[in-house]
């Protein structure tokens, strides 16, 4: 399968989801790019981006999997470059 690039854009608003989010991208490691975390402590949120270079399969898998987690938003963003 050919790989896409994508950016998964992730809110997370449960502290407690934030280990399990670690586990998950570790998991994923080989495919990720970059990533930028931003705690923003005023609204008691953190703000994570990561740009993965993946099969399509793997990307809709690995956002699926973190949207899912209690109090975690995640949407994904795809390149048209192939």
């Amino acid at each position: 399968m050919e790989n896409r690039i994508a950016v998964i854009g992730i809110i997370v608003e449960n502290a407690e989801s934030v280990e399990r989010i670690n586990a998950i991208l570790h998991r994923c490691a080989d495919y990720i790019v970059g990533r930028m975390g931003i705690p923003y402590r005023q609204r008691g949120i953190s703000i994570i981006c990561i740009a993965v270079d993946a099969p399509q399969d793997v990307i809709s898998s690995l956002s699926g999997q973190i949207g899912n987690l209690p109090g975690v938003s995640a949407k994904t963003a795809y390149s048209n470059v192939k």
